[in-house]
């Protein structure tokens, strides 16, 4: 099953260090639940995947708010985990626990911000609460993170990633 790992670039130098990431299930992660093929009626597949993938960026922005010296680059890993240490439940629709590492050969694709997000990213970051308590603008300035495109790399290409 894929699953799409929110992370940060400290998340990401460990996962270098330790040749997986750890399984998460005190951790968010997300996937193409029963709950997001109900909302998405029609949507396709690839559909899907791309708005599961936009939960995990905004987790990742959650991340990076409790990490004041982290560079304010959203990360998103995608893996392929057994379906069975998949369990449902949590803030998203596509909130999922994943019972199980994740070796670095069952990553599909990182995707990362460009360093030219991170002025967005950081005003995503300070809009958080006011957006939680419902302010409009506040989540304007969220839906402008989620405008900024996550770059894709290939798994074979993390040592060579900041």
């Amino acid at each position: 099953m894929r699953v799409y790992l929110p992370t940060t670039l400290p998340g990401l130098t460990a996962a270098r260090a330790t040749g997986c990431f750890p399984a998460r299930e005190d951790a968010p992660a997300h996937a193409v639940t029963a709950a997001v093929r109900e909302w998405y009626i029609e949507g396709n597949l690839e559909e899907l995947e791309y708005s599961v993938m936009v939960d995990a960026a905004e987790a990742s922005l959650r991340m990076l708010a409790t990490l004041p010296d982290a560079e304010r680059r959203r990360v998103v890993v995608a893996a392929d985990v057994p379906e069975d240490a998949v369990r449902a439940g949590g803030t998203f629709r596509s909130s999922v626990t994943v019972a199980v590492t994740v070796p670095l050969d069952g990553v599909a694709s990182i995707h990362i911000d460009g360093p030219d997000a991170a002025p967005t990213v950081q005003a995503a970051i300070d809009a958080l609460a006011a957006a939680d308590a419902g302010d409009d603008d506040a989540r304007f300035l969220l839906d402008e993170a989620e405008a900024c495109d996550l770059l894709w790399y290939d798994v074979s290409e993390l040592d060579r990633l900041p």
